[in-house]
């Protein structure tokens, strides 16, 4: 087994297409064709985590964060990311991050948060708008085949529903030239064939798989279809909104968000009197959501890294928690180790032991 193999897997649950602009997932150091060793998950890479991948005979560190933003101008000993980089390569060591792109997955960072909390009924906060539909004239025989061949390619999907489609009769034409080699008829003549219109949604992510695998299945020489850009939401976007399965009361519920994620303090805004029904969450910095949040009818948003003035953004409409940026994601190892764990088993998968919280409290 290969490097690639791992990440590609992991690219099946996140596709790079789905991380924000300013984000730099995906392998980010070494040759993913190597033989795989071993892996390390991690939210950081740091000196020690290196040195635990040696130690360890991983030769695979799968990251959240990636351990390059912007651009490297040395790779030398000499300063922190140079050191990280030169002694990966040295070493024949894979970085991965897996970073924005399982933030914005239902199942992905939030989601396991939103285990942890006991969230139902859960929704995207701010869903992406990668929508487009696929509409494709196919014999009557031919249909299904062409239907289901989309559907295996990631087409069809909305909200909690898989394999969704419309279908309508009608009879199509062509003429084939001296050239052409039509599936029904002959050149210089003109032909009517009945035909089924396919009209089915899909990710506009996977759209170049999609059209590959239709035409492949297709028995036209040449295929008639159309691609349209949709405004409607897809399952991918930032944070999560869900409902508790009964209401808590609202200091009892932040002393259990404590415990869980293990913080011996907490910011919040000034408790509203009532009780918590419905959570909003996105792990790391998730100010940018609190709109929302408030729009969506959440009693309390929990994230981290709200700005002093943000906190006035609450404005008695909503309880703001800050958890601070590694607590609120440190679950996220063990979300991707059980990823692994489910489907390689040739290979040993080790969860860091490193705490690479680069902030300490008093």
């Amino acid at each position: 087994m290969i490097v690639k193999d791992v990440t590609n897997y992991l690219e099946s649950i996140a596709p790079l297409q789905l991380q924000e602009s300013y984000d730099n997932a995906g392998l980010i150091i070494g040759d993913d064709s190597q033989q795989l060793k071993g892996v390390l998950v991690c939210l950081d890479v740091d000196e020690k985590v290196i040195n635990e991948a040696i130690d360890t005979n991983s030769n695979l560190i799968i990251a959240h964060h990636p351990i390059i933003f912007n651009g490297v101008k040395k790779i030398n000993p000499t300063n922190y990311i140079g050191k990280l980089i030169y002694k990966a390569i040295k070493k024949d060591i894979c970085v991965y991050a897996i970073h924005t792109n399982i933030d914005n997955v239902l199942n992905g960072v939030n989601g396991k948060i939103a285990d942890l909390i006991g969230l139902v009924d859960r929704s995207i906060m701010q869903p992406k708008k990668n929508l487009m539909k696929l509409t494709v004239f196919t014999p009557n025989d031919y249909a299904e085949s062409v239907k289901n061949v989309v559907f295996k390619a990631g087409g069809g999907s909305i909200g909690n529903y898989s394999n969704c489609s419309f279908s309508s009769f009608g009879m199509g034409t062509f003429k084939a030239n001296k050239l052409a080699k039509p599936f029904i008829g002959s050149a210089d003549k003109e032909e009517s064939q009945e035909e089924v219109k396919l009209e089915i949604v899909l990710p506009a992510f996977l759209k170049n798989k999609i059209i590959t695998a239709m035409i492949k299945a297709h028995p036209y020489e040449e295929v008639a279809y159309d691609l349209i850009p949709l405004e409607n939401n897809s399952n991918f976007g930032a944070g999560i909104v869900g409902s508790l399965k009964k209401p808590v009361n609202e200091k009892e519920f932040l002393k259990e968000i404590k415990k869980i994620f293990r913080v011996n303090s907490l910011r919040y805004t000034k408790l509203l009197n009532k009780p918590i029904k419905r959570v909003a969450i996105c792990g790391g910095s998730g100010s940018f959501l609190l709109e929302n949040a408030i729009n969506l009818g959440a009693d309390i948003f929990i994230t981290s890294d709200f700005k002093y003035h943000q906190f006035f953004d609450a404005d008695g409409k909503i309880i703001i928690a800050d958890l601070g940026h590694y607590e609120s994601e440190q679950y996220t190892i063990e979300l991707i180790a059980d990823l692994l764990m489910k489907n390689f088993t040739n290979f040993a998968i080790r969860l860091t032991s490193v705490n690479t919280n680069p902030i300490n409290y008093l």
